[in-house]
């Protein structure tokens, strides 16, 4: 189990946050959570009064903030020239922004490298994102693509956001769909499945019944090793 290596891919609000690190955490696996390097560097920008409507711009940035994920599933640390983000990153003023900023060419180089190399030396990890298994790590031993509908997607994300930022169940779920053309429609590394992931619709699921079937889903390709 040490070496196996698992993508787990999806849209906002499929559970794949919770899945990942409670599957990592079960399995004695490393954890990443790539949305949230990508929430870094935007948030960088932001900081940094980097015009983040300029793809120019944030390309000519791109290599400068220093980027530190921590991989512990029980407390996934991240940094920004050594600066803790974990929670100014979860903003909605970042959420409506990450979209653009990781659709620059140069950042995607910029992060996918980081991830790859964080990934080499984990020594088994579970990585969450959009394009891990189709553009980050292609030869992951297991490749996930967890789905759900919009309804259901919204109804989590507006659990998860806090007092005025939660806004109403529509507002949220049309910012998901959004966002999701958004990411799907983006020239470089789009949010795809690969063909040979397996997708889990987790609209009518548990989270611990996700866990479970991810679980499962490693465990099996271990022995088939």
């Amino acid at each position: 189990m040490e070496s196996v290596i698992v993508a787990i891919d999806g849209p906002s609000g499929t559970g794949k946050s919770s899945t990942s690190k409670a599957v990592a955490a079960e399995l004695g696996l490393r954890y990443l959570d790539t949305g949230a390097q990508y929430r870094a560097i935007t948030w960088w920008m932001v900081s940094n009064g980097i015009d983040v409507a300029d793809p120019q711009a944030i390309a000519g940035a791109a290599e400068k903030p220093e980027i530190v994920s921590g991989t512990d599933p029980a407390a996934p640390a991240i940094t920004v020239d050594g600066v803790d983000v974990a929670g100014p990153i979860r903003t909605q003023d970042v959420t409506s922004k990450v979209s653009a900023v990781s659709a620059v060419p140069e950042v995607r180089t910029r992060i996918t490298e980081l991830q790859r190399s964080i990934a080499r030396e984990a020594g088994g990890i579970v990585v969450e994102g959009r394009d891990i298994g189709t553009t980050v790590l292609p030869d992951a031993d297991l490749k996930i693509f967890l789905t759900a509908s919009p309804e259901a997607r919204a109804a989590r994300r507006s659990g998860e956001l806090k007092g005025k930022e939660a806004g109403d169940l529509a507002a949220t779920r049309e910012a998901l769909i959004q966002r999701d053309a958004a990411d799907s429609g983006r020239k470089t590394s789009p949010l795809a499945k690969a063909d040979d992931a397996v997708e889990v619709d987790t609209t009518e699921l548990t989270l611990q019944q996700v866990i479970e079937c991810v679980v499962t889903l490693v465990e099996e390709k271990r022995a088939a090793r």
